[in-house]
């Protein structure tokens, strides 16, 4: 499954911009990648990264995650632009030990 994690984090100050930067690479530690700006998405086999994440959340902020299917994720749509060819975006490179 795919968790996908949505933000829109103010950057109005120094501490304010801290904040955004340390979810920012929170998320890119845990082995996010970036769809859009603001949007990142991580392959999973459960919600534990979620939890991870929990303990990093800036105080102020709009921060959502979305869990999807391999397959809902796949049968997305692209008007403009093509999908990332990162191959830390495949999902045969999960392995579950």
């Amino acid at each position: 499954m795919r968790l996908i994690v949505m933000f829109d984090l103010p950057v109005e100050t120094a501490q304010m911009r801290r904040a955004y930067r340390i979810f920012r690479k929170a998320l890119i530690n845990e082995g996010f990648i970036m769809m859009q700006e603001s949007i990142y998405t991580r392959i999973t086999v459960n919600r534990k990264v979620e939890e991870r994440l929990i303990k990093k959340l800036p105080n102020t902020g709009l921060i959502q995650t979305l869990v999807v299917t391999e397959a809902q994720f796949s049968s997305m749509h692209f008007l403009i632009g093509a999908p990332s060819e990162d191959i830390r975006n495949k999902p045969d490179r999960v392995i579950v030990i």
